[in-house]
Order: structure tokens, then C-alpha cells, then sequence
């Protein structure tokens, strides 16, 4: 069982149920699945970018990403349907308790200038969504081997039914918010 899991249930669990009142364990909130998500415009013109966005995206995830594909063609931008210009990855059980321990942990304070993050990210139903500008900040991307700075987005699901039961999971679990 990994460290982060642990603590959900020693810790989280007992705090979430006398602060909501929960009178069954199903209706306690959980993390549900991380999708990491890498988008590469760049890969329209040049398809070398997509293999090194997956090359970093695979060691960031300790998992193998899919490609996503454009939905639509546009012709300003040179893109047509169905053209790989992305990757994502979706993370469950223990590598996802051990992707989040390590991002709250470890990359998050790596962050320059780093003061906690907002904690207005959340989507109404108790997912949260964070931005990065840098795949920098994981310790396992070595600074000389990559050939360009890529940022992603980091979506923590949840099955807290309000943003403010998701808030407290995610404060509880050890989430820097700023305060």
C-alpha cells in the first residue's frame, strides 16, 4: 500500500466523516484517476516533437500515454482531422497515489517562486484541474535531454459530490492551496 493511500485511511477518512457527518464509508469521497494531459501544437509541422512529448509524458507517469487526435481540420493552422496533437495519460490505483504523492511532495515546491496553488480550480463536481508551463519540475526529466519546455494539465477526479467536500479531501491529503 503506498504511503498516500495510507494516510486516506488513517487520517483523511476519520476527519471527512466528523466534518460532513457521513453515516455510510461509500459516501466518503476518494480520488478516482489523475489524467495528465500534454498537448503539442508544434506536432503538425514537425512529428519528432510528439515522440519526445511521449518520451517525457511516459517518464513523468511511469506509464505509457495514447495519442489524442484533432477532432476537427483547420485549415489556418495546417491541421487536419484525425492528426496526432497531444498525448494523455490516466493514472489509477498506486501509480496514481504515487504520481500525487510525488507531485504535492516533490515537483509542486520546485515550482519557481512557488506560494501554494489556487484553490478555485475546481469544476462544480468536485474535480480539480492544474496547469503547469514546465515538465521541469519532475525530478526524473533531466535538464540536457529535453529539447523543448512543454507544459500540461493535471486533472485529480473525484467522487466528492461539492467542490468544498473535494477541497477538504484534497487539503486533508496534503494539497499546498494557498491560504
Amino acid at each position: 500500500m503506498d504511503r498516500l493511500q495510507e494516510k486516506y485511511i488513517k487520517e483523511v477518512v476519520p476527519a471527512l466523516t466528523e466534518k460532513f457527518g457521513y453515516k455510510n464509508v461509500m459516501e466518503l469521497p476518494k480520488i478516482s484517476k489523475i489524467i495528465i494531459n500534454m498537448g503539442v501544437g508544434e506536432a503538425v509541422g514537425n512529428p519528432k516533437a510528439l515522440d519526445s512529448a511521449v518520451n517525457d509524458l511516459t517518464i513523468i507517469a511511469g506509464q505509457k500515454p495514447i495519442l489524442t487526435r484533432a477532432k476537427k481540420s483547420l485549415a489556418a493552422w495546417k491541421l487536419r482531422q484525425g492528426m496526432p496533437i497531444g498525448a494523455k495519460v490516466t493514472l489509477r490505483g498506486v501509480r496514481m497515489y504515487q504520481f500525487l504523492d510525488k507531485f504535492m511532495n516533490v515537483a509542486l515546491p520546485r515550482v519557481r517562486d512557488f506560494r501554494g496553488i489556487g484553490s478555485n480550480s475546481f469544476d462544480g463536481r468536485g474535480n480539480y484541474a492544474i496547469g503547469l508551463k514546465e515538465q521541469l519540475i519532475f525530478p526524473e526529466i533531466e535538464y540536457d535531454k529535453i529539447d523543448k519546455l512543454r507544459g500540461m494539465n493535471i486533472v485529480v477526479v473525484t467522487t466528492a459530490k461539492t467542490d468544498e467536500e473535494a477541497r477538504e479531501l484534497l487539503k486533508l491529503m496534503g494539497m499546498p492551496f494557498k491560504a
